[in-house]
Formats: structure tokens, sequence, C-alpha cells
């Protein structure tokens, strides 16, 4: 990744943080709209997991330029989240329901090359986290 889509991907999600309760519950709304199964996954109130989903991506996102320090943390993630259940294509899900959400939220902004840059970064950010869910635990 170049840091040309580095740097649109992280002007694009700079846009989304002022409404990313909005931006979570449009995620949520369509997670659980393309794999209804996935709701008992979560609590019934999603307050505090929208947080969580909004500050882990932008931390994500504004750590994309420093990937020795960003992929230690994206695999401790990824170890959590295979601890909670979460196979393989749930992050194909995911991924959908955040690029939905990331082209509803940006409108008119949102273009073919964000749209290719996005699935860029959520596909390094996702394999790192199933690889780490796959490998044994570090010592």
């Amino acid at each position: 990744m170049d840091s040309h889509a580095i740097e649109r991907v992280q002007a694009s999600w700079e846009v989304v943080v002022p409404i990313a309760d909005t931006a979570a519950t449009l995620f949520y709304n369509r997670l659980f709209e393309l794999d209804p199964a996935l709701r008992g996954m979560f609590s019934d109130d999603l307050t505090e997991q929208k947080a969580k989903l909004m500050q882990m991506i932008t931390v994500a996102v504004r750590g994309l330029d420093n990937l020795d320090t960003l992929v230690p943390a994206v695999q401790a993630l990824g170890r959590r989240h295979g601890g909670y259940g979460v196979t393989d294509a749930h992050y194909d899900t995911v991924g959908a329901a955040l690029l939905w959400t990331l082209a509803t939220g940006l409108g008119d902004a949102w273009s073919d090359q964000l749209q290719e840059d996005w699935t860029t970064v959520y596909g390094l950010l996702a394999t790192t986290m199933k690889d780490a869910a796959k490998a044994p635990s570090p010592a």
C-alpha cells in the first residue's frame, strides 16, 4: 500500500470521526442485516461496542504509516476475536458492512479509488487478525 493510498484512507476516516456514533449504528445495522446470526455474539446494548469499534478503526487508520507499532496491536486484537468465536467468514461479512458504511457515510466523496484503498487496508488488517488467531500464542 503506497503513501497516497494511506493518506486517502486517513483523510476519508477523519470525515467519519465526527459522525462516529451514526457510522457505528449504520455498521452494526448492516452487519446484522447481512448475517443475523452474528447478533447473538453481542450484548443487547451496543453502546460500548460501538465506541470500541470506532476507537479501534481510528487507531488502526491513524497507525497505517507506522506498521511496526500497529501490527502487534492488530495481532492481539485478532487473538482476542478468535477467543470470541470469530471465524474467517465473519471477517468477510464485517468487511462488506464496513465498506457499505463508508460508502453511505461519505456519500459523494466515496469513489472507486477509496473503495480500492479501503478494501486493501481492511484486507491487510483482517489477514493479520486471522493469522494471529490461528497462530500459537506468543510466549
